[in-house]
C-alpha cells in the first residue's frame, strides 16, 4: 500500500482582507440542527470524491455538535433554489475542517466564497491564521487554496486506517 501525504496549509490573516464575492443564486447561512441531515448528505458526497468517509447521521451529529471546537458561527452553509450546496466547517482554533461543495454548484466561485467568508469570521474573531489539511494528491482543491493565498508549511503522512 503506498503511502500517502497531505500538507499543512496556512492563511495569514493579518494583511488586508479579501471580500467574498457571493454568486447571486446562493445564500449563506450558519449551521442549525434542522440543516443537519442535509448538511451531513452534502458532506458523505463530498467524501465519496476525496477520500474517507462520513459516519452515519446520528453519530456524526452528535459528535459533531458536541464537539469542544464546536460553533455553528464557524459552520457556514449555502444553499440554492434546492437545498444545501456548499459547507465549510471550522473548528474554533482557526482550523478548516470541511469544506464541500456539491457538484452541481462547482465553477461558480462558491469554494472560493467559503473559504473568504471563513477567513472574514476569523479575521474578526481576532485570529492571526488559519489551517487546514489537504492531500498531497488533491490538485482541484491545492489550486483553490493557493488562490486565496494559502501556503503549505509542512508535509504530514496520512495514517492508515483500517478497513
Amino acid at each position: 500500500m503506498a503511502d500517502n501525504y497531505c500538507l499543512l496549509m496556512r492563511r495569514d490573516l493579518t494583511g488586508q482582507p479579501t471580500a467574498a464575492s457571493w454568486p447571486a443564486t446562493f445564500s449563506l447561512d450558519s449551521y442549525r440542527p434542522e440543516l443537519a441531515e442535509a448538511v451531513h448528505g452534502l458532506m458523505h458526497l463530498g467524501y465519496q470524491d476525496g477520500g474517507g468517509r462520513v459516519p452515519e447521521l446520528d453519530s456524526w451529529r452528535q459528535r459533531f455538535e458536541s464537539d469542544a471546537e464546536y460553533d455553528p458561527q464557524l459552520c457556514l452553509v449555502a444553499q440554492d433554489a434546492e437545498g444545501v450546496v456548499g459547507v465549510i466547517q471550522c473548528w474554533t482554533s482557526a482550523y478548516i475542517k470541511d469544506l464541500v461543495v456539491h457538484p452541481r454548484a462547482r465553477g461558480q466561485g462558491l469554494g472560493r466564497a467559503l473559504l473568504l467568508q471563513a477567513f472574514e469570521v476569523f479575521r474578526q474573531r481576532r485570529e492571526a491564521f488559519v489551517d487546514l489539511r489537504v492531500l498531497e494528491d488533491n490538485q482541484r482543491a491545492r489550486g483553490l487554496y493557493d488562490s486565496v493565498g494559502m501556503v503549505a508549511i509542512r508535509r504530514e503522512q496520512v495514517p492508515h486506517t483500517p478497513l
